[in-house]
Order: C-alpha cells, then sequence, then structure tokens
C-alpha cells in the first residue's frame, strides 16, 4: 500500500513537473504602452523601427534560456526526491531498513539540489564570461 502511495506522489509530481515545462508558450498577446492590445510586439508602436523582437533572440538569450529550464527541471525533480524521502522516512514505522531508505533519498535530493544550484551558477558564470553582458 505505501509504495502504491509513493507512486502516485510520484506520478503527480512529474505530471506537475511536466506540465510546467509544457505550458512554456509564447504570449499570444501583448498590452502596449498606449494601451492597445495586439497579437504580436512588434506591432506596437513603440517596437516601431527599433529592430523588432528578433534582436532578443541571440545564442546568449537562448542557451540561457535552454540551460535555465533544464536546471529548473532537475531542482524540481530533487526537490521532490526530498519530499517523497520525507514521506518514506514518516511512513517506515521503526524498520531500519526504510528508516535508511528514507535518509538516504532524502540525502541524494540535498545533493541533487545542491548540484542543480551550483550548475545554475557555474553555467551562467560561463556563459556570461563568454559571450559577455551587454
Amino acid at each position: 500500500m505505501k509504495k502504491v502511495i509513493l507512486n502516485v506522489v510520484a506520478a503527480v509530481l512529474m505530471v506537475l513537473g511536466l506540465n510546467v515545462v509544457a505550458t512554456i508558450a509564447p504570449v499570444s498577446a501583448v498590452t502596449c504602452a498606449d494601451g492597445s492590445t495586439q497579437t504580436k510586439l512588434e506591432d506596437c508602436s513603440e517596437w516601431s523601427g527599433v529592430g523588432g523582437v528578433a534582436d532578443n533572440t541571440d545564442l546568449m538569450s537562448v542557451l540561457t534560456t535552454i540551460i535555465n529550464v533544464v536546471v529548473g527541471v532537475v531542482g524540481f525533480v530533487a526537490v521532490a526526491m526530498i519530499v517523497m524521502g520525507g514521506i518514506s522516512y514518516a511512513t517506515s514505522q521503526g524498520d531500519a531498513a526504510k528508516t535508511k531508505k528514507g535518509m538516504n533519498t532524502i540525502l541524494y535530493g540535498v545533493v541533487g539540489l545542491v548540484v542543480a544550484l551550483l550548475a545554475f551558477a557555474i553555467v551562467n558564470f560561463v556563459l556570461s564570461s563568454v559571450f559577455g553582458t551587454k
């Protein structure tokens, strides 16, 4: 029964995590500075003659966005593992093997979270050093 509950919790957390990643989509309508609503940012008067939005899609921005999303997903999975380890630890009922398994899951989740945070910091530092900041 406990394994079924843990599997359900893991499935729900995975679906929620994938839902967050899958719903990242471009905006379908924007409000311009003059108050009008347009379907494309380029149609706003303050963007005309400035070069449009295409100037913001350089390699640095694309790489940073991709890496930040990947590291965010890894961080989410690490937090989910910490929660699952906590549930496993709390429901171990004093069984030494289950207690150890829960503690190890929490430990590995914390290590994964630290690795994700360090990867985020290192990658952003390297990308800003290589490509420079504007």
